[in-house]
C-alpha cells in the first residue's frame, strides 16, 4: 500500500461503528491535544476496518450469536516504524473490545442504533445504522490481555490505556489499577509481560500482542503468544499484533506469521519501495514521508536526526526501527541483498556459473 488512496473500504464492516465509538469513549491521553477526542489517522482506521470486517454470509443467531467466525478475519499483525501511534491505538482497540460493540448482532434494515445506555453506559453515544450495515454488540464478560516483553514496553499501552480511562467517560463503569482493569460483569483487562506469566492459559476473548517482533523461542515468547492465541480461539475471540520490523535472522513469532500469511489473518505492513536506499539522506527522507504517511503528529525532521544517529552504531537498526524494512542486524551471516538473491533462485547459482 503506498498512501491513504488505496484505503477504499468496500465490505461490510463494524469499522465505523467502533471508529465512532472510540472518538465518543477514548480521549488523547497525553500532549498537547490530551483530553480532546481520539481520532484515528487513515492507516489505523483501515487496519480497524479490516479487523472487524464481516463476512457477507454472517448470520445472525440471537440466543447464540456467532462471534469470531462472523468475522472475515481471525486475527491481525500491523507492523509500522517507530512513533507512529501504535500504542494508542492498540489502548482503543483493547477498551473497544472490553467495553464496546464488537460483536456481530445482525444487518440493519434502516433506522436500527447502538444505544450506549441499553449497554449500561449513560455517556449518551448513539450511533444509526445505515441499511444492509452490520451491527454490533458488546460481549457479556470480556476478558482481554495485553502483552509485551517487558513492565515497560507494555506501559506503552497501558499509560494511554488508563490515561484514556481515567479522563473520559468510561471511569464510570471501568476502574483502572496498575495491573488491570475491572470491567462490568466480571470482565478485565490484565496485562502480562515475560516476567509474570502465571495468568496464561486463561480463556479470554480478545489480546494483544505488542512487539511481537521481538518474540522468539529462545526467549520462549513465541510459544507464549500461541498459548495466549489459543486461549482467546476457545472463546471464539479474536487477537491483534502490533511490531516494529523485525530481524529476519532472529525467526519471531511476527515473522512467521508474515511468511505463513494465512488467508483468515490481515496484516498491515507498509514498505517504501526498494529503489529507495536509506543509507542516503535525500532517499531516507523520501522513506520516512513514506511509511509515515498520515501519522501527522510525528515530526520528521526529529526522526530523521534519530536515524542519522543510528545508522552510525547499527545500520540496520535504523532501517528496521525508522525505514520499516525487514533488514538483518549486525553480526549476522549472511548480507541482505545475497540472502534475498538466493531464496529467489537468482544468486548463488547464478554466481557460480
Amino acid at each position: 500500500m503506498s498512501g491513504a488512496s488505496d484505503f477504499v473500504v468496500d465490505f461490510p464492516t463494524l469499522g465505523f461503528l467502533a471508529a465512532d465509538w472510540i472518538e465518543w469513549h477514548c480521549p488523547i491521553p497525553d500532549g498537547f491535544h490530551q483530553g480532546k477526542p481520539y481520532v484515528m489517522a487513515d492507516w489505523q482506521l483501515w487496519c480497524t476496518a479490516n479487523h472487524y470486517r464481516v463476512k457477507k454470509d454472517a448470520l445472525w443467531v440471537p440466543d447464540n450469536p456467532v462471534r469470531g467466525p462472523a468475522f472475515y478475519y481471525r486475527r491481525s499483525l500491523v507492523v509500522a516504524p517507530q512513533k507512529t501511534g501504535k500504542g494508542p491505538w492498540t489502548a482503543s482497540q483493547a477498551l473497544l473490545e472490553g467495553r464496546g460493540p464488537v460483536l456481530f448482532a445482525g444487518w440493519a434494515r434502516g433506522g436500527e442504533t447502538y444505544d450506549c445506555r441499553d449497554h449500561g453506559c449513560g455517556c449518551g453515544f448513539v450511533y444509526e445504522y445505515e441499511p444492509g450495515e452490520p451491527m454490533g454488540m458488546p460481549w457479556p464478560t470480556p476478558l482481554i490481555q495485553i502483552m509485551a516483553t517487558s513492565e515497560d514496553q507494555v506501559d506503552n499501552i497501558w499509560r494511554p490505556l488508563t490515561a484514556m480511562v481515567k479522563n473520559g467517560p468510561l471511569s464510570e463503569t471501568v476502574k483502572a489499577g496498575e495491573e488491570f482493569l475491572r470491567l462490568p460483569n466480571n470482565g478485565r483487562v490484565d496485562k502480562i509481560t515475560s516476567s509474570a506469566l502465571s495468568r496464561l492459559g486463561n480463556p479470554i476473548t480478545a489480546c494483544f500482542q505488542d512487539e511481537n517482533g521481538t518474540y522468539t523461542k529462545s526467549n520462549g515468547l513465541t510459544k507464549t503468544a500461541r498459548t495466549m492465541r489459543r486461549g482467546v480461539a476457545g472463546m471464539s475471540g479474536r487477537s491483534n499484533a502490533t511490531t516494529n520490523a523485525w530481524d529476519p535472522s532472529e525467526k519471531s513469532d511476527a515473522q512467521e506469521t508474515y511468511e505463513l500469511h494465512p488467508k483468515d489473518v490481515f496484516i498491515f505492513f507498509r514498505q517504501p519501495p526498494e529503489s529507495l536506499k536509506f543509507k542516503r539522506k535525500a532517499d531516507r527522507r523520501k522513506v520516512l514521508e513514506h511509511v509515515y504517511e498520515g501519522s501527522w503528529w510525528v515530526d520528521l525532521d526529529s526522526i530523521e536526526a534519530e536515524a542519522a544517529e543510528l545508522m552510525q552504531l547499527d545500520p540496520g537498526e535504523a532501517e528496521r526501527f525508522y525505514g520499516n524494512r525487514l533488514v538483518q542486524g549486525q553480526g549476522t551471516w549472511l548480507p541482505r541483498e545475497l540472502w534475498e538473491n538466493a531464496y529467489a533462485g537468482d544468486g548463488l547459482a547464478a554466481e557460480s556459473a
